[in-house]
């Protein structure tokens, strides 16, 4: 398990990920989609990719908009785990 991250360790790796916003203790990046179906086909990927991680994003789906949001929950705030999965989710992006 993951140690929590000092806050100037998340500032040093929020540099490394643009897209995600810091928010209390998670980081979270919304995503529009062209149709509904889209937006799905990706949170299937994320789940494929969290499974294999054993690290869960919450995800909340407003029909083309998915949101993620990382937190590691047992440390009650941001560790390399939730930096890991978000690098992850880049990359499948891409």
């Amino acid at each position: 398990m993951s140690d929590l991250l000092t806050a100037e360790e998340i500032k040093s790796r929020m540099k490394k990920a643009p897209e995600w916003e810091l928010e209390k203790n998670s980081i979270a990046r919304s995503l529009e989609f062209d149709d509904f179906m889209e937006g799905i086909d990706f949170v299937n990927g994320v789940a494929e990719i969290a499974e294999e991680a054993s690290h869960h994003p919450e995800i909340d789906i407003r029909y083309c908009t998915v949101t993620l949001r990382l937190t590691t929950h047992d440390q009650g705030g941001l560790t390399d785990s939730d930096f890991e999965l978000a690098q992850r989710i880049d990359n499948l992006l891409d």
